[in-house]
């Protein structure tokens, strides 16, 4: 009999890995992530363990070591073949042998083979990463330990290679986590915020410039570990130059000092009070059946799907008049509103309003591609900047192939992006903002995805940064060899890397400065930053990693750009940082071999899938275990509401206890964004309507409100109450407009954020009426709804 609450593997095997220990180190802006993945074999023949887990995207890998015993093998990286055949040529032998990939398809995936573990033996991996932390909307450092990952959708079309991933519900998972985090700034760490239970902050010094927090006991695996820390001043330029290794030669990456310059360049107030009021609006949602998920653990009531909805209307109703628009969605196939971008106006807004409404999660799979290619070939309108909104999950395998296609067409727009719900991947998040010069948000954990939307349209209405030019003024006898990218977009008080190998010597000025120069509205701007070019020693070469990372990436992306064209020369580039430096790529791979462990295996050794913890729950439908190969997608799922002994196919057909104990279960095709498609009922309740929300939906396009029965409704009146209170001599209209105001900073004013742009839409259509008793109106507008918010408030 099969016990489904006892399944680890597919075949009930024992799970080798016993637990993960990671120690985070930040410095300013960067972090250090040490885990350590202990394995224990209680089997009583040898087996291979296959442990594939999610990291940061902009992670570099640069330390893989394994202990058994009193014995420590560190790992070196090699050309991907040839590490393979290494790993195979020991195990075959019979020496212990420890590989580590980054996925071809996707940066964000990593897998770990432990092989050849000896019955009773246990084993230590040691794996050791640097990533940059991204600045949030609220001037928060976020760091996120990915706990999860979800199943990859893979197109059908797609040849690439083969990778399982076993994945169970949390409360399944046979592993534990303990996490604790070291903090260190030059100034005052303020605050520290997390999606999961925290101990409670521990400042180290007076200062509060040092502080360690950790992971509260009986974390479950139901959520990524999501930080935000919080520093006062945050926005101040720094700039960090760090010694090179002492054992590398000089001339090269890892042997010269490299400089990390962090700026954050301000926008005169004058060129911040104007906003654009032209461009192009492309809105692209994902419909996959994964979007109807709730959208974290903590909100079952609220689908990943209608959040998007709620936070596409508030989008719609804040563009500015004159603009133009349009709607895509995409699963397996794709939709829009409109044959092609149109004029915002009310006929227009409208139609698109409606359409919203019936958005679901009904188009399967997870194929943003042909979106995408459709999106580009549209021809730009002059004259308005193109915009372009991506709302997804980011369950896709063919990352790299996806954002090459954005940034060839980085020209013609600027990319924003939004990761829904635990699990999206990084690498494709930061990928899409990061290629299309625009802007990155992450949302999770109890986030309201409206604000950070919100700050992201106003990102788009700046006016574009044009002419950016980096220029480094360094002592005569010293150069400076670009690491990072061109910097292709700025945006108000948000950060911008730069990395660059020093080289040469000089014996008297000790100073350099790097200048960025940009154009913004025909005025040309600049920010300078001085730093001392005395080199820092890094036992770690953190910065270095990270130039390495940076370069390693450039070099990957050029390599998607040209196809087949000088492939092997790029890729023998990228194989020449990445084991100078000892980061990991695409190309290369960490292997380490334990040459005193050399034993013929008698019998053949077993292979054992580690699993990792499934988020794909839609309330009452729980998918049990996800066997996710890239092409096709293979699941098998399992209903808690359905007898425990049950399984389901991709055609439904019931497996129960009548299997033999030792059976496989069966093979089954359904892609994971398909099981929702399909048509599962989820138990997954309406929320209860917004009031915010019904206010929002009801502002025409030019701004204002209507003197309706609808309107009394939202503002939490009878239409007998609201037409009472009217002066006699104010317009409907502009009583109604009034009051829409009023109830907005008066009853939402913690939501200013979300509301800001279309209150300034209402303020402008006020202005243009010339209607002399607005000054009344706000008066009776007060009493009526109970609020004492000054004329001066709403502009006037």
């Amino acid at each position: 009999m099969m016990n489904c609450c006892g399944l680890i593997t597919p075949q009930k095997n024992p799970v080798p890995l016993k637990s993960i220990e990671v120690e985070l180190e930040v410095k300013d802006h960067v972090a250090t992530v040490v885990s350590t993945l202990n394995y224990e074999n209680k089997e009583d023949k040898p087996i291979e363990a296959v442990f594939v887990f999610p990291l940061p995207g902009e992670a570099a890998v640069c330390h893989f070591s394994a202990t058994i015993g009193q014995t420590q093998i560190v790992a070196e990286v090699k050309e991907k073949q040839e590490a393979r055949q290494d790993y195979d040529d020991a195990l075959s032998s019979g020496q212990q042998a420890f590989l580590l990939e980054e996925s071809e398809q996707s940066p964000d995936i990593f897998s770990l083979s432990v092989g050849s573990l000896p019955p009773g033996e246990s084993a230590s991996i040691r794996l050791e990463y640097v990533t940059e932390l991204a600045v949030q909307a609220d001037e928060g450092l976020r760091f996120c330990l990915p706990a999860v990952l979800n199943p990859r959708y893979t197109p059908r079309d797609s040849e690439a290679p083969s990778v399982t991933v076993t994945s169970v519900t949390s409360s399944l998972i046979p592993y534990s986590l303990s996490f604790s985090a070291r903090l260190s700034s030059p100034r005052p760490v303020s605050k520290v915020e997390s999606t999961c239970s925290l101990e409670p902050l521990q400042y180290l010094n007076p200062e509060q410039t040092q502080a360690t927090v950790k992971l509260a006991a009986g974390h479950k695996f139901d959520r990524d570990v999501e930080l935000l820390i919080y520093y006062k001043d945050a926005h101040q330029p720094t700039a960090v130059v760090e010694a090179g290794q002492a054992t590398a030669e000089p001339g090269t990456l890892m042997g010269d000092p490299v400089v990390m310059v962090s700026l954050y360049p301000e926008f005169p107030q004058s060129v911040m009070s104007s906003i654009d009021s032209c461009g192009e609006f492309v809105f692209l949602m994902d419909r996959s059946g994964s979007m109807a998920c709730p959208i974290s653990s903590q909100r079952h009531e609220e689908t990943r799907i209608s959040s998007a909805r709620d936070t596409l209307l508030l989008l719609l109703k804040s563009l500015p008049m004159g603009c133009y628009f349009n709607i895509y969605s995409f699963g397996d196939s794709y939709e829009h509103i409109f044959p092609k971008s149109v004029e915002y106006n009310e006929k227009t807004m409208e139609e698109a309003q409606n359409k919203i409404k019936k958005m679901d999660a009904d188009l399967g799979g997870t194929e943003i591609l042909p979106s995408l290619k459709h999106i580009y070939k549209q021809r730009c309108i002059p004259n308005q900047p193109r915009q372009l909104f991506i709302f997804t999950d980011g369950e896709v395998s063919n990352t790299k192939e996806v954002l090459s296609l954005v940034k060839k067409n980085a020209g013609s727009h600027r990319c924003f992006s939004f990761g829904i719900g635990e699990g999206a991947s990084s690498a494709l998040i930061n990928g899409f903002a990061k290629m299309g010069g625009g802007y990155a948000q992450f949302i999770t954990g109890v986030d309201r995805m409206q604000p950070k939307v919100m700050q992201s349209l106003g990102f788009s209405l700046q006016p574009a940064v044009k002419d950016i030019s980096v220029t480094w003024d360094l002592p005569k006898g010293i150069s400076v060899k670009e690491l990072s990218p061109p910097i292709v977009t700025i945006f108000q008080g948000q950060r911008s890397l730069l990395y660059g190998q020093l080289s040469g010597q000089s014996s008297k000025k000790t100073e350099g400065c790097v200048t960025v120069k940009y154009s913004l509205v025909g005025h040309r701007t600049k920010n300078k930053l001085s730093f001392s070019l005395k080199p820092a020693e890094d036992a770690r070469l953190t910065v270095h990693r990270l130039a390495a990372r940076t370069l390693i990436r450039s070099l990957e992306i050029e390599d998607q750009e040209n196809n087949e064209r000088n492939h092997e020369q790029v890729k023998k580039k990228v194989v020449d940082v990445s084991v100078q430096s000892g980061v990991s790529s695409a190309f290369t791979s960490f292997i380490a071999v334990n040459k005193d462990q050399n034993k013929p295996i008698e019998g053949p050794m077993l292979h054992r899938n580690i699993p990792t913890p499934c988020l794909m729950s839609c309330g009452g439908f729980m998918p049990m275990m996800a066997m996710c190969k890239s092409a096709p997608m293979n699941v098998v799922c399992c209903d808690e509401a359905l007898d425990e002994h049950q399984y389901f196919s991709s055609e439904m057909e019931c497996y129960d206890e009548g299997m033999e104990e030792d059976q496989e279960l069966p093979p089954v095709g359904l892609k994971c964004d398909a099981i929702f498609a399909k048509g599962i009922d989820s138990p997954v309740q309406e929320k209860p309507k917004d009031p915010f929300l019904e206010l929002v939906s009801l502002q025409k396009a030019s701004g204002c409100w209507l003197l309706d029965l609808a309107l009394a409704a939202a503002l939490g009146k009878t239409s007998e109450e609201v037409e009472k209170a009217k002066p006699a001599k104010v317009n409907n209209e502009v009583w109604a407009t009034v009051l829409a105001l009023i109830w907005l900073h008066g009853l939402k004013k913690d939501g200013e954020e979300e509301w800001s742009l279309l209150a300034r839409k209402a303020v402008s259509w006020l202005h243009a009426q010339k209607d002399p008793c607005v000054a009344e109106a706000v008066i009776a507008g007060n009493a009526l709804l109970a609020c004492s918010v000054e004329k001066e408030a709403l502009g006037f």
